[in-house]
């Protein structure tokens, strides 16, 4: 497989990068003046299930059915917040024309962000897209190619949400519709004017707006989402997950993910405290609201940010994010290796309880809790990897994984920034090969491809800075080549490079002794950290391999640095790993 993905959603600047700003052209100013987009919608693709000629969304029939939008969440006029840009499900009942399909027209935006996202299928049988020109305020403009998957044939593992049936004039078919965000980059600090859309024959586009949400914070802690995995089943309980933050703040929000759902959740009350101990909070919790409320509903697929909070974050510490979940979650979106024990209670509302005395069970993963941001500071730094940056086998509520070594590195200098460390490693997760199919409830907690989730983990997170690719070692013992992993590695660079991230990449530890570690497959891994090591694509490497092997046996883990099966590095090793960073190379 000499492409590694065909289908997933690549989005990449108009000849590889942003292009540069020029001066419009006369002749194009001549054009009718750009419009809000649902001025052009020309095409209607929701049809009420009993009513399935009010649409035809494809051009033979077929058409989204309103009750499975509903159902999911999506009603006209709802504000949603999927990758972190703020979008809305047009305003049109069933049966009016509520998409355009992108024929080269001049849309109104506005706004300044680090990209333009767009809420988007196509209809052809395929990936289909086009070039198109983003126009600032004053005057400039730059290139970018929009690539839609097909709502009926496109990639579960990136969509914003999945629909379970599609309608058409011969009756309803149990078959998934998708619809996806697609972001593009923007020319940095420049305020958006409008966009000219591509001409793409079967491209539909629902929204466009300009992502904002990363501009003014820093991540603290993350999570990746990595899988949609029985749970409980939870009613009127609260939870209270313990998180290690990096970078502190004045200031705190946090951001609850409906990834991967078919269906909304409830969040009916959320405080966040600094932990005393266990589920004991230091003080008081305060409470957060969502756009003024007490309580959010989000939809399948999207996030909730919380308002921002007057509230100290400290660095390099232990804080408390409480929720209350009114309704029956039986499922739900969940990072399940957390390495950190956290608390459910007994029934009812106990956000705002300082003792520990309701919280009578323990869960060691995190559920529906994605991120906590702080305002101000100077961006993050974001590592994407596998069990090892999870900081599977290291020392549990100890915080020792490599991705919280690193950050008390950072805290304790002055060469760099004090840049946020976002933790989006995964249990199992491969550069090339989904584990969690990306949709459905599912007990494979792996993820979703390296490529398939580095749109969502690492250029959606808050002020993305430089990212760090440390995977590869589950893809070749999972039988994927060595040519294949390299292709993998190539396309995160360039997507990052198209961001404007800084992007590195570690070498491969090597495993033998572990059951799947044979001869072949450090043959593979030696042949991709040889490439690595070669440089000319990525801009700078951690060469982990060599922190950690065995001198007398490259093949495997030094036995002081081995958590005892032969795959992971124990406390010992995770620090090695993170102390040997030159923190230079992290500047952005």
């Amino acid at each position: 497989m000499r492409r590694c993905v065909r289908g997933i959603l690549v989005v990449l600047a108009l000849c590889g990068s942003l292009a540069p700003a020029v001066p419009a052209q006369a002749a194009e100013e001549r054009r009718a003046a750009p419009v809000p987009l649902e001025r052009l919608f020309d095409n209607v693709a929701v049809s009420d299930d009993d009513r399935p000629g009010q649409a035809d969304f494809d051009g033979a029939g077929a058409s989204l059915s309103a009750r499975d939008l509903n159902s999911a969440g999506w009603t006209p006029g709802r504000g949603l917040t999927v990758q972190g840009a703020r979008l809305t499900w047009p305003r049109r009942q069933p049966g009016e024309p509520d998409n355009v399909r992108a024929a080269g027209q001049d849309v109104r935006v506005t706004g300044r962000g680090d990209a333009l996202a767009f809420l988007v299928a196509g209809t052809s049988g395929a990936e289909v897209g086009g070039p198109g020109v983003i126009t600032y305020a004053n005057g400039t403009r730059s290139g970018y190619r929009l690539s839609a998957p097909d709502w009926r044939t496109g990639p579960l593992a990136t969509k914003a949400v999945a629909l379970p049936h599609i309608n058409t004039p011969g009756g309803q078919l149990a078959e998934r519709a998708r619809l996806y965000v697609v972001t593009v980059p923007l020319a940095p600090g420049r305020p958006v004017a409008s966009v000219r859309l591509p001409r793409a024959a079967g491209l539909h586009v629902f929204a466009v707006s300009v992502r904002t949400a990363t501009r003014g914070w820093t991540g603290s802690w993350t999570t990746s989402t990595s899988g949609y995995t029985p749970v409980g089943p939870w009613t009127d309980r609260t939870l209270r997950l313990v998180v290690h933050t990096s970078a502190g703040g004045p200031r705190v929000r946090v951001r609850f993910d409906n990834t991967f759902a078919a269906a909304p959740v409830r969040i009916g009350g959320a405080t966040v405290a600094v932990q005393a101990s266990g589920a004991a909070a230091r003080g008081t919790p305060v409470p957060l609201s969502f756009g003024g409320a007490g309580d959010v509903e989000i939809p399948a697929g999207a996030q909730a940010y919380s308002d921002p909070l007057g509230f100290a974050v400290p660095a390099g510490a232990n804080l408390l994010v409480s929720f209350h979940l009114p309704g029956t979650v039986a499922a739900a979106p969940v990072h399940r290796l957390a390495q950190q024990r956290s608390y459910v209670s007994g029934p009812g509302d106990h956000a705002a309880d300082g003792s520990a005395d309701a919280y009578t069970s323990v869960i060691t993963s995190w559920p529906l809790l994605a991120g906590v941001d702080v305002s101000g500071g100077p961006g993050s730094v974001v590592l994407l990897g596998d069990s090892i940056t999870d900081g599977d086998k290291s020392t549990v509520d100890a915080n020792r994984r490599w991705p919280d070594v690193l950050a008390g590195r950072l805290l304790k200098q002055t060469t760099v920034p004090r840049y946020g460390v976002l933790n989006q490693g995964i249990s199992g997760n491969r550069v090339v090969t989904d584990r969690y199919p990306g949709d459905g409830v599912s007990t494979d907690a792996a993820g979703v491809s390296a490529l398939h989730r580095f749109d969502r983990d690492v250029l959606a997170q808050p002020s993305a800075r430089t990212a760090v690719v440390f995977e590869g070692v589950n893809d070749v013992r999972g039988g994927t080549s060595a040519e294949q992993v390299i292709t993998g590695l190539r396309e995160l660079a360039a997507r990052g490079h198209a961001r404007g991230v800084r992007m590195l990449a570690a070498t491969i530890l090597p495993c033998e002794g572990e059951a799947r570690c044979t001869a072949a497959v450090d043959a593979e891994r030696v042949a991709v950290n040889a490439w690595i090591r070669g440089g000319g694509v990525f801009d700078g490497v951690l060469d982990f391999d060599a922190v950690v092997r065995d001198p007398q046996r490259p093949s495997r883990i030094l036995p002081a640095y081995d958590s005892g099966d032969h795959l992971h590095p124990g406390d010992a090793g995770l620090a090695a790993l993170a102390d040997s960073v030159d923190l230079r190379l992290l500047r952005s």
